[in-house]
Protein backbone atom coordinates (compact mmCIF):
# COMPACT_ATOMS: atom_id res chain seq x y z
CA UNK A 1 0.00 0.00 0.00
CA UNK A 2 2.40 2.31 0.84
CA UNK A 3 4.59 1.66 -2.24
CA UNK A 4 1.19 2.56 -4.36
CA UNK A 5 0.92 5.77 -2.32
CA UNK A 6 4.26 6.65 -2.61
CA UNK A 7 4.02 6.08 -6.59
CA UNK A 8 0.76 7.92 -6.61
CA UNK A 9 2.45 10.66 -5.16
CA UNK A 10 5.43 10.66 -7.44
CA UNK A 11 3.17 10.59 -10.48
CA UNK A 12 1.27 13.23 -9.18
CA UNK A 13 4.46 15.47 -8.33
CA UNK A 14 6.10 15.02 -12.19
CA UNK A 15 2.71 15.96 -13.62
CA UNK A 16 3.33 19.02 -11.92
CA UNK A 17 6.69 19.65 -12.49
CA UNK A 18 6.16 18.54 -16.21
CA UNK A 19 3.37 21.25 -16.80
CA UNK A 20 5.14 24.07 -14.66
CA UNK A 21 8.05 23.91 -17.35
CA UNK A 22 5.80 23.57 -20.63
CA UNK A 23 3.50 26.86 -19.12
CA UNK A 24 6.54 29.07 -18.11
CA UNK A 25 4.93 32.10 -19.89
CA UNK A 26 6.77 34.53 -21.88
CA UNK A 27 5.68 36.64 -24.85
CA UNK A 28 5.99 36.43 -28.61
CA UNK A 29 4.67 39.12 -31.08
CA UNK A 30 0.82 39.94 -31.31
CA UNK A 31 0.33 39.27 -27.76
CA UNK A 32 -1.22 41.59 -25.48
CA UNK A 33 -0.90 42.39 -22.04
CA UNK A 34 -2.23 44.30 -19.32
CA UNK A 35 -0.23 45.38 -15.96
CA UNK A 36 -0.90 47.80 -12.68
CA UNK A 37 0.92 48.68 -10.05
CA UNK A 38 -0.52 50.07 -6.77
CA UNK A 39 1.03 52.19 -4.23
CA UNK A 40 -0.40 53.55 -0.26
CA UNK A 41 0.82 54.59 2.38
CA UNK A 42 0.48 56.74 5.67
CA UNK A 43 2.24 58.38 8.80
CA UNK A 44 1.64 59.90 11.61
CA UNK A 45 3.60 61.81 14.17
CA UNK A 46 1.59 63.15 17.41
CA UNK A 47 -1.22 65.20 15.83
CA UNK A 48 0.29 65.25 12.37
CA UNK A 49 -0.35 62.88 10.11
CA UNK A 50 -0.59 62.28 5.88
CA UNK A 51 -1.44 59.34 3.42
CA UNK A 52 -0.95 58.97 -0.12
CA UNK A 53 -2.83 56.16 -2.69
CA UNK A 54 -1.57 55.91 -6.75
CA UNK A 55 -2.62 53.25 -9.22
CA UNK A 56 -1.63 52.89 -12.82
CA UNK A 57 -2.78 50.56 -14.96
CA UNK A 58 -1.31 49.75 -18.13
CA UNK A 59 -1.74 47.49 -21.53
CA UNK A 60 0.65 47.01 -24.05
CA UNK A 61 1.14 45.12 -27.51
CA UNK A 62 3.97 43.31 -28.87
CA UNK A 63 4.52 44.76 -32.25
CA UNK A 64 7.39 42.76 -32.99
CA UNK A 65 9.08 40.06 -31.01
CA UNK A 66 11.07 42.54 -28.88
CA UNK A 67 9.16 45.68 -29.00
CA UNK A 68 6.17 46.15 -27.00
CA UNK A 69 3.87 49.62 -27.29
CA UNK A 70 1.48 50.73 -25.11
CA UNK A 71 -0.13 53.33 -22.72
CA UNK A 72 -0.58 53.74 -18.99
CA UNK A 73 -2.98 55.91 -16.62
CA UNK A 74 -1.61 57.16 -13.34
CA UNK A 75 -3.79 58.30 -10.31
CA UNK A 76 -2.94 59.63 -7.21
CA UNK A 77 -4.00 61.14 -4.64
CA UNK A 78 -2.28 62.42 -0.59
CA UNK A 79 -3.25 64.41 1.83
CA UNK A 80 -1.11 65.86 5.25
CA UNK A 81 -2.86 67.58 8.09
CA UNK A 82 -0.62 69.09 10.62
CA UNK A 83 -3.75 69.41 13.59
CA UNK A 84 -4.76 73.28 12.17
CA UNK A 85 -5.58 71.65 8.48
CA UNK A 86 -5.54 68.97 5.97
CA UNK A 87 -3.74 69.83 2.41
CA UNK A 88 -5.59 67.81 -0.29
CA UNK A 89 -3.12 66.92 -3.74
CA UNK A 90 -4.81 65.00 -6.44
CA UNK A 91 -3.44 64.08 -9.85
CA UNK A 92 -3.91 62.05 -13.15
CA UNK A 93 -1.50 61.44 -15.75
CA UNK A 94 -1.70 59.88 -19.26
CA UNK A 95 1.73 57.56 -20.89
CA UNK A 96 2.73 56.00 -24.16
CA UNK A 97 5.67 54.03 -23.78
CA UNK A 98 7.66 51.77 -25.94
CA UNK A 99 9.72 48.37 -24.35
CA UNK A 100 12.53 46.31 -25.48
CA UNK A 101 12.33 42.74 -23.87
CA UNK A 102 16.08 41.01 -24.37
CA UNK A 103 14.24 37.58 -24.11
CA UNK A 104 10.54 37.82 -24.64
CA UNK A 105 9.94 34.36 -24.63
CA UNK A 106 11.96 33.75 -21.74
CA UNK A 107 10.62 32.89 -17.85
CA UNK A 108 12.73 35.61 -17.08
CA UNK A 109 13.23 38.82 -19.15
CA UNK A 110 15.03 42.20 -18.99
CA UNK A 111 13.47 45.17 -20.75
CA UNK A 112 13.90 48.84 -21.18
CA UNK A 113 11.26 51.16 -21.24
CA UNK A 114 10.86 54.80 -22.71
CA UNK A 115 7.99 56.74 -21.65
CA UNK A 116 6.25 60.09 -22.83
CA UNK A 117 3.70 61.42 -20.64
CA UNK A 118 1.69 64.37 -19.47
CA UNK A 119 -1.06 65.30 -16.47
CA UNK A 120 -2.39 67.38 -14.02
CA UNK A 121 -2.07 68.17 -10.50
CA UNK A 122 -4.47 70.14 -7.96
CA UNK A 123 -3.79 71.05 -4.83
CA UNK A 124 -6.08 71.88 -2.05
CA UNK A 125 -5.01 73.75 0.73
CA UNK A 126 -6.62 73.60 4.36
CA UNK A 127 -6.97 77.34 4.03
CA UNK A 128 -9.03 77.26 1.12
CA UNK A 129 -9.02 78.00 -2.47
CA UNK A 130 -6.71 75.29 -4.69
CA UNK A 131 -4.12 75.27 -7.36
CA UNK A 132 -3.98 73.14 -10.67
CA UNK A 133 -0.88 72.56 -13.02
CA UNK A 134 0.33 70.89 -15.97
CA UNK A 135 2.79 68.04 -16.01
CA UNK A 136 5.29 67.20 -19.06
CA UNK A 137 7.66 64.19 -18.77
CA UNK A 138 10.36 62.05 -20.79
CA UNK A 139 11.45 59.29 -19.00
CA UNK A 140 13.52 56.24 -19.41
CA UNK A 141 14.33 53.56 -17.31
CA UNK A 142 14.87 49.28 -17.06
CA UNK A 143 12.88 46.59 -15.96
CA UNK A 144 12.21 42.85 -15.36
CA UNK A 145 9.45 40.45 -15.73
CA UNK A 146 9.05 37.09 -14.08
CA UNK A 147 6.93 34.83 -15.51
CA UNK A 148 4.58 32.68 -12.33
CA UNK A 149 2.53 30.74 -15.03
CA UNK A 150 1.93 30.97 -19.06
CA UNK A 151 -0.31 34.02 -17.97
CA UNK A 152 0.85 35.78 -14.71
CA UNK A 153 4.15 37.38 -14.32
CA UNK A 154 5.41 39.50 -11.71
CA UNK A 155 7.67 43.08 -13.25
CA UNK A 156 9.92 45.50 -11.35
CA UNK A 157 10.58 48.39 -12.74
CA UNK A 158 13.11 51.70 -12.29
CA UNK A 159 12.76 55.01 -13.94
CA UNK A 160 16.69 56.59 -13.97
CA UNK A 161 17.15 58.90 -16.54
CA UNK A 162 14.50 62.00 -16.97
CA UNK A 163 13.08 65.21 -17.85
CA UNK A 164 10.41 66.52 -15.76
CA UNK A 165 7.98 69.40 -15.78
CA UNK A 166 5.53 71.55 -13.83
CA UNK A 167 3.89 75.00 -14.85
CA UNK A 168 2.65 75.36 -11.39
CA UNK A 169 -0.56 76.87 -12.34
CA UNK A 170 0.71 79.13 -14.64
CA UNK A 171 -0.50 82.55 -14.86
CA UNK A 172 2.87 83.95 -14.89
CA UNK A 173 4.23 81.67 -12.05
CA UNK A 174 7.48 80.29 -12.73
CA UNK A 175 7.77 76.68 -14.23
CA UNK A 176 10.01 73.94 -12.30
CA UNK A 177 11.86 71.65 -14.73
CA UNK A 178 14.22 68.99 -13.43
CA UNK A 179 16.50 66.91 -15.49
CA UNK A 180 18.86 63.89 -13.81
CA UNK A 181 19.68 60.38 -13.07
CA UNK A 182 18.19 58.90 -10.13
CA UNK A 183 20.40 56.15 -8.77
CA UNK A 184 18.16 55.58 -5.78
CA UNK A 185 16.92 52.10 -6.29
CA UNK A 186 14.07 53.34 -3.12
CA UNK A 187 11.65 54.53 -6.71
CA UNK A 188 11.69 50.69 -7.90
CA UNK A 189 8.06 49.92 -8.50
CA UNK A 190 6.19 46.43 -8.58
CA UNK A 191 3.04 45.18 -10.59
CA UNK A 192 1.06 41.86 -11.60
CA UNK A 193 1.20 41.27 -15.67
CA UNK A 194 -1.39 39.32 -17.19
CA UNK A 195 -0.69 38.28 -20.68
CA UNK A 196 -4.42 37.38 -22.40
Amino acid sequence: MKKVLFSAVALIAFGFVNAQEKSNGGFSKGDVFASGAVGFGSSKTGDAKSSSFTFAPAVGYFVTENIAAGARLGFGSASEDDGTGEDKMSSFGLEAFARYYYTPASQFSVFGELAIGMGSEKMEPAGGGEMKSKTFGVNAGVGVSYFLNSNFAIEAGWAGLGYNSNDNGGNGADKTSDFGLNVDLSSVNFGLVYKF
